[in-house]
């Protein structure tokens, strides 16, 4: 855990290295942040790190996108997108289940040109799922859209993973 006050004093590299991680390899949305270095508050580094997102082009907004593993995949991804899709179960898929995902994400993948994107947290393997089926009928610009909202929350709740809260009083 890093509070604000320990975050403002790291370099840029320091900075890159321990919070850039939030965005799935995706490192330059640290370096893009650092500008605005430092940060009064956990909230305004967030917003920062968004405003980067939505302020980049096009291209790196999609690379972004398509940096996240399908969900239920058994393959390699980061230790933290292996702890959020465990936390929802995924990591416990009957073989028919894991079937179903695997179609699924492949048949979304095909039509979007990127993996399906859900933060995780407070989901079941069930519920993905359903919100799977349901995507999949929406437009390309609705999914690329809803894909940096999802990859938005899911970098917000790693962010307040490692960043201490701020509580009204702190420091006086």
């Amino acid at each position: 855990m890093y509070t604000i006050a320990e975050i403002n004093q790291m370099n840029r590299q320091e900075f890159i290295e321990k919070i850039g991680w939030v965005f799935e390899h995706s490192p330059w949305i640290a370096n893009k942040t650092w500008k605005y270095h430092p940060f009064p508050s956990l909230n305004t580094l967030y917003q920062l790190m968004v405003q980067a997102v939505t302020e980049a082009p096009i291209e790196d907004q999609l690379d972004l996108i398509r940096a996240h593993p399908d969900l239920g995949a058994k393959l390699q991804m980061t230790s933290s997108s292996s702890k959020e899709q465990k936390g929802a179960g995924l990591n416990q898929l009957s073989q028919q289940e894991f079937m179903q995902f695997a179609a699924l994400n492949k048949a979304y993948s095909e039509k979007f040109g990127f993996p399906f994107i859900l933060a995780v947290k407070g989901h079941t393997k069930d519920s993905i799922y359903q919100s799977m089926k349901e995507r999949i009928n929406h437009t390309k610009e609705e999914e690329f859209q809803t894909a940096l909202i999802e990859i938005f929350a899911i970098s917000k709740y790693r962010l307040e993973e490692i960043v201490e809260l701020e509580t009204e009083g702190q420091g006086a």
